[in-house]
């Protein structure tokens, strides 16, 4: 039996990365899995993709900064699919700056995705969770969350928060079944860093004390393990996934 049989499973920002990834991960293990994005064109090509290839998947367009958008996308899929069980709140972008260059809106515009999307998921659908005493709900953090980086007082601010969240509902929800942890990438290689210039790779490898960056799969590996029945006593947790970088 696949490790995510009978389950529904949502992942935010699953167009592309890490999310896709993760979709394509919880898809092969025999989950229903609905892709949340707000790039239409990106996430039909993965759920039509991930549908090809024998899965389960479908693409909706969610802006979860919207509190309203949430709670309307969440109902529509409790009415089709009966349930929900999994939460990845993978979604977040970076608007990076030093913090005397920063601006006000480059400030809001992460806040909003990173640490409010969070919050709106998980507050609509945890509660969904509860009502079922069953939930899994994992949330995206950083590697920078736990040591900083320059020019990202937004993006650091965010997924620190993620982590500050993550163990308050643990607490909350965790004696009405719902288990609540995150995951902390380190340096992963995704498209988007591909691009990057050769040296700055170069320097990011260097940081890394397995000598590599990671794969997107090993960032969907831990969702699943969390995800997971074999990580029913895992609450409140923060997996790093960083080849050691933050030793």
């Amino acid at each position: 039996m696949k490790r995510l049989e009978n389950k529904v499973a949502i992942i935010t920002g699953g167009a592309d990365g890490l999310g896709k990834a993760g979709a394509e991960k919880f898809a092969s293990e025999g989950a229903e899995t609905i892709i949340w994005d707000v790039n239409s064109e990106k996430g039909e090509e993965v759920a039509k993709a991930i549908n090809n290839q024998g899965g389960k998947a479908r693409f909706m367009n969610v802006n979860t900064a919207d509190l309203g958008a949430v709670e309307k996308a969440t109902n529509e899929i409790i009415s089709q699919s009966g349930k929900i069980d999994i939460l990845v709140n993978n979604a977040g972008i970076t608007r990076d700056a030093s913090l005397k260059k920063m601006t006000p809106e480059q400030w809001q515009q992460v806040i909003d995705v990173n640490l409010t999307g969070v919050f709106n998921c998980t507050k609509i659908i945890g509660i969904h969770m509860t009502q079922n005493k069953y939930g899994r709900i994992i949330n995206t953090s950083s590697v920078v969350a736990l040591y900083g980086n320059f020019g990202q007082t937004n993006y650091v601010a965010t997924k620190a928060g993620v982590i500050g969240m993550t163990k308050t509902w643990a607490r909350e929800l965790g004696f009405k079944g719902v288990t609540v942890n995150a995951v902390a990438p380190g340096f992963i290689m995704t498209d988007m860093v591909r691009k990057m210039p050769e040296n700055v790779l170069e320097t990011m490898q260097s940081k890394v004390p397995l000598g590599h960056l990671g794969d997107p799969e090993d960032i969907a590996n831990a969702y699943l393990f969390l995800a997971s029945d074999e990580a029913r006593y895992v609450n409140g947790a923060t997996l790093s996934v960083d080849g050691g970088m933050t030793i």
